[in-house]
């Protein structure tokens, strides 16, 4: 589904006019047809020609300062800088855009299976001409990878779960998770909700939130919830990846 936003069409124009930036991809929930104004994070990726050195970083920081200031102003437009020479390296650390800072990640194996999947270009080659196919082992595989890496950090650490956010993600990512290691296909955030493994009245909240309304669940609870969740279905994921 292609869904045009002012800002990300800004955003591609911009992007292109630097000259070293060969394509602009979309992916997340607006690739997926789930986005959700105000609620929905942007996941973007482009293509550049070349390492991404200290002088581009500079250029990219402004460029991001500004629309997070202007037409992105809330709409958390977050983008991976992957160079076309490391497409296929899927352990290499790209340059990040993502909640008002420039950080080095990996392009995930989710990522790159909604880019596949469900992807579309802003400018340059479509998704599906620049990633290998992503079949639903490959999608199980990656599932797996971030169970088991950063879920599997995150559930040794129970303080972590009283943060409202991370118990919410929590409690989807792991829906995600599961949909994803039995049926080898992506499951969105807003079926996620549907899916969690958690009481009807907790996840008529999550719905609830996932919709926009400022609602709160007990804190406590949720905490426990969602981290006893993570521990089983991190479990779940190690035993098999064994």
């Amino acid at each position: 589904m292609v869904v045009s936003l002012p800002v990300v069409e800004e955003f591609g124009r911009e992007l292109a006019a630097l000259g070293w930036a060969g394509g602009l991809m979309v992916a997340g929930s607006l690739a997926t047809g789930d986005y959700l104004p105000g609620v929905s994070d942007l996941d973007l990726v482009a293509l550049v020609d070349g390492p991404v050195d200290a002088a581009r970083q500079a250029t990219l920081v402004t460029l991001h300062r500004r629309l997070d200031e202007g037409t992105g102003s809330g709409l958390r437009l977050g983008c991976v800088y992957v160079d076309t020479a490391a497409v296929r390296d899927v352990e290499v650390r790209h340059p990040t855009w993502t909640h008002g800072q420039l950080v080095q990640r990996i392009l995930s194996g989710i990522t790159r299976a909604e880019l596949v999947h469900h992807g579309y270009a802003i400018f340059g080659p479509a998704p599906h001409d620049v990633f290998p196919p992503m079949t639903p082992d490959d999608v199980r595989a990656a599932a797996r990878a971030e169970l088991t890496g950063y879920w599997a950090w995150a559930a040794r650490r129970p303080w972590l779960w009283w943060d409202p956010v991370i118990a919410d993600l929590g409690l989807t990512s792991m829906a995600r998770g599961r949909h994803a290691l039995r049926n080898g296909a992506l499951l969105t955030k807003t079926d996620a909700v549907r899916q969690a493994d958690a009481p009807a009245w907790l996840i008529e909240q999550l719905a609830a939130r996932r919709r926009g309304e400022k609602i709160s669940s007990p804190r406590l609870r949720t905490a426990l919830i969602a981290w006893r969740d993570a521990r089983r279905t991190v479990a779940r994921a190690q035993r098999v990846a064994r």
